[in-house]
């Protein structure tokens, strides 16, 4: 766990680790130079499993976590930040899957989101596999950091664990690099509550997370595409991971075009189960449906738009033709009020 300035809410999670129904692990907090109480409230806390690491100098959130892996002393390494809360079942459910399969590097769970005082689902696929989550790695961050836990020998491998210059993605990143040690996998379980607040590194460092993004995903796709690589990781990170609607006709037929030309490449290059397959062209459909359904909604696409550039094996995803005619009302509706 890297802590900066976490005060008010470090101390929640830490208790959420002493429910653990596995007792057999030790917390490492490497406190990033925080000017509020954050050592005070992790040197009082009343479990001898719990360290502290103080660090001289300020270096931010990815050395801080570099620091943690290098102090490790487990088999295993789960990850944590400051606010987060696990389920009592976490390290238990996580650990038993891990010795069950070796091929396995790294593992993530489903969350939930904590907004305030209201627990709710995220917008996570449901249901997953290995190579599922394996090809969104290639057109999506699939996997909430505080919920990963991975091999301690893959995570030394890397060298490092996560790149600094990968600043506020390097998680993303992270899960590219360690498949060159094994599969990520994912338990379809929500074992986490994912805390969301202003205050989140992901609320506010926003445009260097999708920078970091994007040059994750370059590197990723510059094998296949060459130089239309950085345009591809653009169109991804704005429309899948930033979740704006399509402009226009031209930009929806140009990432309709992208992710078919990924997952062919995606499913050439894996062994895939039926199911394997079935999962992909879903989660993919899904996800094109929802940027046509802004589009309709913001009045930047029509339904012609949609109809006539939707690519056939995408299919609408959840988006059947009736929900494409409501969001197309509603995007009429918005034209006539002025946009209100």
């Amino acid at each position: 766990m890297a802590a900066y300035n976490g005060a008010a809410l470090i101390g929640e999670t830490l208790r959420s680790l002493t429910r653990q129904t596995f007792a057999d692990f030790e917390v490492l907090v490497v406190d990033d130079c925080s000017t509020d109480a954050t050592r005070d409230v992790v040197r009082a806390f009343p479990d001898r499993r719990i360290r502290l690491i103080p660090l001289d100098a300020n270096g931010g959130p990815v050395r801080a976590r570099n620091r943690a892996v290098a102090e490790a002393r487990g088999r295993y390494i789960a990850a944590l930040d400051q606010d987060d809360l696990c389920r009592p079942e976490r390290f238990a459910r996580q650990v038993a899957w891990l010795d069950a399969h070796p091929e396995c590097a790294l593992l993530g769970t489903q969350v939930d989101y904590l907004l305030g005082s209201r627990v709710g689902r995220s917008n996570y696929a449901p249901v997953t596999t290995p190579a599922l989550i394996a090809w969104l790695t290639r057109i999506e961050n699939p996997l909430a950091w505080s919920s990963v836990m991975v091999r301690a020998d893959a995570a030394r491998a890397l060298g490092p664990f996560t790149r600094p210059e990968i600043l506020y993605a390097e998680d993303f990143d992270l899960y590219h690099r360690i498949q060159a040690f094994g599969t990520i996998a994912r338990l379809d379980d929500a074992l986490l509550i994912y805390r969301r607040h202003p205050d989140g590194a992901s609320q506010r460092f926003t445009e260097t997370m999708e920078r970091s993004a994007a040059r994750v995903l370059v590197e990723a796709h510059a094998p296949l595409l060459g130089d239309a690589a950085a345009q591809v990781a653009n169109l991804l990170v704005v429309h899948l991971m930033r979740g704006d609607p399509a402009p226009g006709r031209a930009v929806l037929v140009d990432l309709g075009a992208a992710l078919v030309t990924l997952q062919r490449a995606f499913l050439e290059r894996h062994r895939c189960t039926a199911e394997d397959r079935r999962l992909i062209r879903w989660e993919t459909a899904r996800r094109w449906a929802a940027i046509a359904r802004k589009g309709l909604r913001h009045g930047t696409l029509t339904l012609a738009d949609v109809l006539a550039v939707r690519p056939d094996h995408l299919g609408l995803g959840h988006a059947g033709i009736e929900e494409l005619l409501l969001s197309r009302a509603v995007g009429g509706a918005k034209v006539l009020s002025g946009g209100r």
